[in-house]
């Protein structure tokens, strides 16, 4: 199991609710297994995994349905990163993250959650990630099942 460390500091970053093991494997392209420890400090997160030891930034991870939805402040946080960057939008593996969890959805309230929290975010998206994300959530809404009424 992958423990999610939180330093001792007073100060907690506001976007520490968005840190999942599995969007840290995403962004760092290695599976959730390989993950050894995630220590959360106050302005960094400090991931180690069986071959690498990588500092990643708040950031970069997405907003999950786990967590409140994100601030003005959470997004302003975004924006300044994404203009340092100079890409001005989010990191290109949030659509990956966000068609994953269309697919695991399993039931259509959980879908329309998650389609809602990408509406919410649709300004920090390509037109081409909002399209694909589009067609994996149509494609989703179609294979799960409705339930029959009697």
């Amino acid at each position: 199991m992958i423990t999610i460390e939180q330093s001792k500091s007073n100060s907690v970053n506001p976007l520490f609710k968005f840190v999942t093991e599995e969007a840290v494997a995403l962004l760092l392209k290695i599976p959730v297994t390989e993950i050894k420890n995630i220590r959360c400090w106050p302005n960094v997160i400090l991931v180690i995994s069986e071959h690498l030891v990588r500092f990643v930034s708040y950031a970069d991870l997405p907003p999950i349905l786990d967590a409140e939805r994100p601030t003005n402040k959470d997004i302003l946080t975004w924006r300044k990163r994404w203009r340092k960057q100079k890409t001005h939008q989010a990191p290109k593996f949030w659509k990956e993250f966000y068609s994953l969890k269309f697919r695991q959805a399993k039931d259509f309230e959980e879908l329309s959650a998650w389609g809602r929290l990408v509406n919410i975010l649709k300004f920090a998206l390509s037109h081409d990630s909002l399209e694909t994300l589009r067609k994996v959530f149509q494609e989703a809404r179609n294979f799960i099942a409705v339930p029959v009424r009697k």
